[in-house]
């Protein structure tokens, strides 16, 4: 097989997977065995992308020419291959994750699920791979299409309630402030494709680049820049297996990926240092940064904390890379790996908490510890690596993040990352802590509550296990997100 046909068997394998779990509807086991190999095979394939990669070859692939100048391509570079990479490793662990939640609390129309996870991860493998603006902007839209029915899985009236918010910002700001960026940009610089120094004319007005920029960061709302960030909680009301697929494999990182693609290739780094707009949304990122974790602080459902939490982090990734240097882009770009393991290990904890013992409110999981103890374990080495103390993944992400600060002076922003580590310990250490140390609020009597279904928690020891090994062996992903700037890339 020609290496470049490798993008199509990426883009395509989930969708060839959809016949196969269609097929076997009625037969649970073959189903969900389909949705585990066809994971396994894509994660081979961005395996052999990423290998393919670090040799030189130049991977491209062309599918269609809309209008002269506009077309559906894809190319590999580093960015799109630390994305495509994170959301084939995490597709299988989630399925495995999901087999046993699913089951475990006898959800209805499961094979809808496999069906628009599997739509997901292929739109996914096209976000990352986007050799330019359009073909990303329609498998984005793509996304939030086929996630839907995933937010409003239950059927409820709750749920349909949060699936209208979260769909309705989504496409919204799309509408609204996205495309019409889109169509500026191609009107004023000719090109949409992704290019090494960003694509507009020098000539370009300033005012101008500011309201682009202005436009795209409000557009990409997956990425959750306060104001147009409550489809996010919004969307909690969905199965956990589906939460996890919002914060880590899929939707969330296909905003901030999108929005790095767009500032590091659309504009440019010296570019963006010269908009003055730039300096307003940085403060705008910090701000939300704090401000989502005090909402997260205040919160006692463990979702709707962790969905805070999730917007906190997020502003992480706008914040570094609106700093408009190299290490602000690879400390982004690392936490978008880091970050997708530690709150998917969370995510995954909380529903295993909830198959388990029933529980969704963390004022009534002190002494969970006793009954759960591998689950509040790894919730606590997740909470560390979300936070970013070693010996944990999250460690590397923030400390490239605060050189990029230091590096250019933006003192108040890293009071910012600091304040905001210290919340993320007031709202995370002290669930695990109160599971294991309850103090008066022990329960006595026998344990009746035991940890959740094998398929759960393999997944749940495997992706804590993922975090405190990024620590110790952070060089392959130190190397990838290093070649974001190399010649020849995107």
């Amino acid at each position: 097989m020609n290496t470049t046909s490798l993008i199509d068997v990426a883009i395509l394998t989930p969708l060839i997977a959809i016949v196969g779990v269609l097929a076997f509807s009625r037969k649970p086991n073959m189903r969900e065995a389909v949705s585990l190999i066809a994971g396994v095979i894509l994660l081979l394939v961005n395996l052999k992308l990423y290998s393919s990669f670090n040799q030189g070859e130049a991977l491209s692939r062309h599918w269609l020419e809309i209008l002269p100048g506009l077309n559906l391509s894809f190319r590999v570079d580093a960015l799109g291959l630390l994305f495509g990479l994170v959301a084939s490793l995490l597709w299988p662990v989630t399925t495995l994750y999901a087999i046993g939640y699913m089951r475990g609390h006898k959800e209805d129309n499961q094979t809808r699920f496999y069906v628009c996870f599997a739509i997901a991860i292929a739109a996914v493998m096209a976000i990352a791979y986007a050799e330019n603006l359009f073909t990303l902007f329609v498998f984005y839209e793509v996304l939030s299409l086929c996630t839907y029915p995933l937010v409003t899985h239950a059927g409820t009236e709750k749920a349909k309630q949060g699936g209208r918010v979260y769909l309705g910002i989504l496409m919204g700001t799309s509408i609204a402030f996205f495309l019409p960026a889109i169509i500026v940009t191609w009107l004023v610089a000719g090109s949409l494709d992704f290019q090494q120094g960003g694509i507009f004319p020098e000539q370009t007005p300033i005012a101008l680049l500011s309201l682009l920029l202005v436009l795209f960061v409000f557009g990409v709302a997956k990425a959750a820049v306060m104001p147009f960030h409550r489809w996010l909680p919004a969307a909690m009301v969905a199965p956990t297996p589906v939460s996890a697929l919002l914060h880590a494999v899929a939707v969330v990182k296909a905003g901030v990926f999108s929005l790095i693609k767009i500032l590091v290739f659309i504009f440019g780094l010296d570019t963006l240092q010269e908009i003055p707009a730039t300096d307003y949304l940085l403060y705008l990122a910090g701000a939300g940064v704090v401000l989502a974790s005090l909402v997260a602080l205040r919160q006692d459902n463990l979702k709707a904390r962790l969905a805070y939490s999730t917007i906190s982090q997020l502003g992480y990734i706008t914040l570094g890379t609106l700093l408009a240097v190299e290490s602000g882009v690879m400390g982004s770009a690392m936490h978008i790996a880091t970050h997708a393991l530690g709150k998917i290990t969370l995510f995954f904890c909380a529903g295993a908490i909830l198959v388990a013992s029933h529980k969704s409110e963390i004022s009534s999981m002190a002494g969970l510890g006793r009954s759960m103890p591998i689950t509040m374990a790894a919730f606590f080495i997740a909470s560390l690596s979300i936070i970013g103390l070693p010996p944990t993944a999250g460690t590397w992400s923030k400390w490239w993040l605060l050189t990029a600060t230091l590096e250019t002076d933006h003192l108040i922003l890293m009071a910012v990352l600091i304040l905001s580590s210290l919340l993320n310990i007031a709202y995370l250490l002290p669930i695990p802590l109160r599971a294991f140390f309850p103090g008066k609020q022990a329960v006595a009597g026998p344990i009746t509550i035991h940890e959740a279904p094998p398929a759960a928690l393999l997944t749940i020891c495997a992706t804590a296990s993922a975090c405190v090994l990024l620590f110790f062996f952070p060089n392959p992903l130190f190397e990838l997100v290093s070649q974001i700037f190399t010649e020849g890339t995107p």
